[in-house]
């Protein structure tokens, strides 16, 4: 019984980590919806994002498991340390103004570079999570979707909401994340 908590626990926390990762994408999709976007672009940034947030927590998770092999112990404080540094950085960057953050997204390099600037972070939870024993398969394609479907939304509703939304949905995801890295430590 206490092994199925335990999986319940991991499962519910990656879930979290997803949904928080995914406030990036949302976010900043909340700009770009409200320069006008078509539907067309919708899915296809979203694809990308999506297809993005597997591929760099997948490099992360790698890394941080060749990386806890060589620390050991010290593995969980520099999980944890990440994970607050990133935190910190969302919650920072929510502050900047959007303008200075979106990119043109009408090309496919401005529309690569996008999802590659939203899922930046993944790698740096997915280096975390590699330190750690989790299931990564769930792990990459939970990111992944989640991504992807929180971009849809941050997508569709900046065309019809005000900017402010974006700011606080970004800052969200660093506090939780500030707080999963913290959990790691402590």
């Amino acid at each position: 019984m206490l092994e199925t908590s335990a999986g319940l626990g991991q499962l519910i926390a990656i879930l979290i980590m997803a949904a928080a990762l995914g406030m990036d994408a949302f976010s900043l999709g909340i700009g770009i919806g409200m320069k006008g976007i078509r539907l067309l672009h919708v899915l296809k940034i979203s694809a990308l994002i999506g297809i993005f947030h597997i591929l760099m927590p997948l490099l992360g998770m790698y890394a941080g498991q060749y990386m806890s092999s060589l620390l050991g112990q010290v593995a969980d404080y520099v999980a944890g340390g990440l994970l607050i540094l990133l935190g910190v950085h969302m919650v920072f960057g929510s502050f900047k103004s959007g303008e200075d953050r979106v990119i043109d997204h009408r090309s496919l390099l401005g529309m690569l570079l996008f999802a590659l600037s939203v899922s930046v972070d993944s790698f740096s939870v997915g280096l975390s999570l590699g330190m750690f024993q989790s299931n990564l398969v769930f792990t990459v394609l939970a990111f992944g979707i989640i991504g992807g479907a929180m971009s849809v939304m941050g997508l569709l509703l900046g065309r019809r909401a005000s900017r402010n939304l974006g700011d606080y949905g970004e800052a969200l995801g660093g506090v939780i994340l500030l707080a999963f890295g913290l959990a790691f430590i402590f």
